[in-house]
């Protein structure tokens, strides 16, 4: 009985999260104002087309992915209304493909230097190739491996919500901005992946 509780409550504080966070990037998008990270980025990177588009397209479709992808882990959802599940599913997935590809790109402009640009590089190849193979995992109907690639796939996406999360801990930590950023560009997703792992083992499923 406890242990359902905690599930139960454990379930409703990831679904508050995944849409709180997913629904952060209105905050960008509503204001004209330098908000957020837009405060630290140089006004020669500010005024490049590509950089915005980059940006506005990795905050909107990494939102969208977060606001849809929690629902793909609901049981319920899946024996209730497995079209819905399977719609979701296909909204998630190109979501995830753009903001990833995004991702990527603004991995190279990261605040801070090479150690922040490699963490974040190295965050959106992984959310782009568990995402590539969940999803073709599921055209060739291997649902262990696109279960288990889709739990790798929502941890790297979950980074939005760990990094905001982290951050704040790390500023009051270090004092410094810019070291909090160098660490949280890793600690951001690679307990999660640690987790996702651990997940997956504890499930069974295959995904060699």
């Amino acid at each position: 009985m406890a242990s359902r509780v905690r599930n139960k409550v454990a379930w409703v504080v990831f679904a508050f999260l995944a849409i709180g966070i997913g629904l952060y990037p209105l905050m960008y998008l509503t204001t004209s104002s330098e908000f957020g990270l837009l405060a630290s980025k140089s006004d020669e990177v500010l005024s490049s087309k590509v950089w915005n588009v980059a940006f506005y397209g990795h905050i909107t479709f990494g939102g969208l992915a977060l606001l849809t992808g929690w629902s793909q882990f609901s049981k319920k959802l899946r024996s209730r209304n497995l079209n819905l599940h399977r719609n979701l599913g296909k909204v998630y997935v190109v979501t995830a493909l753009i903001g990833g590809a995004c991702g990527v790109y603004l991995g190279f402009f990261a605040t801070g230097g090479i150690i922040p640009a490699l963490g974040f590089i190295c965050l959106g190849i992984i959310w782009l190739y568990t995402t590539l193979k969940a999803y073709m995992a599921i055209r060739k109907k291997d649902l262990s491996l696109h279960q288990g690639m889709m739990i790798y796939s929502y941890a790297a996406c979950f980074a939005a919500v760990t990094l905001r999360i982290w951050m704040p801990i790390l500023i009051l930590i270090t004092g410094q901005f810019l070291v909090a950023y160098k660490i949280v560009a890793w600690l951001c997703w690679v307990p999660n992946i640690i987790v996702a792992h651990l997940w997956v083992r504890k499930k069974g499923l295959t995904i060699d």
